[in-house]
């Protein structure tokens, strides 16, 4: 089943975690409705863009997955409303290109240039709400010296 032309719901809820400890994590009722609107408002402006497969590191994840690799419990990917994105080694645009592209021609709600370096994020998260006006807000995320994540505001 897709959520979109170019995404599948298997591609948008793969996990290596969830089949190794058995977890359904196919996405269900208003998280697969949710997973529809993200599809059609943010991947597939991008994968038209770009004319090119777009790589998905992660994306649904059911509240037992988030728990099980130590989400936070707020996290919208366990909304069916984000996914991460890693072109790293798979060709076409790079993740700088994608992020770019995200900021500025689609609407989102959140934008975040996970980790990385000044010139190329380790990979792209983007988010997109249902329901409720995005709020456009642009994060980069990175690491403490005792290595605990945090997000410097951008936008």
């Amino acid at each position: 089943m897709k959520l979109s032309e170019h995404l599948s719901i298997a591609e948008f809820s793969r996990s290596d975690t969830a089949k190794r400890k058995g977890i359904d994590n196919t996405p269900k009722g208003e998280h697969l409705e949710a997973a529809k609107f993200l599809a059609e408002k943010v991947f597939e402006p991008v994968r038209t863009h770009f004319g090119k497969p777009i790589f998905i590191s992660s994306g649904y994840r059911s509240a037992e997955l988030n728990k099980a690799i130590g989400g936070a419990a707020t996290s919208q990917h366990s909304k069916g409303e984000a996914i991460d994105i890693d072109m790293d080694g798979h060709g076409g645009p790079s993740n700088t290109e994608i992020y770019n592209y995200i900021k500025d021609n689609v609407d989102f709600d959140q934008l975040i240039w996970e980790f990385g370096d000044d010139t190329k994020p380790d990979w792209v998260h983007v988010s997109y709400k249902k329901t409720g006006a995005q709020r456009g807000e642009i994060l980069r995320a990175r690491r403490n010296s005792a290595g605990k994540t945090y997000y410097e505001k951008i936008k």
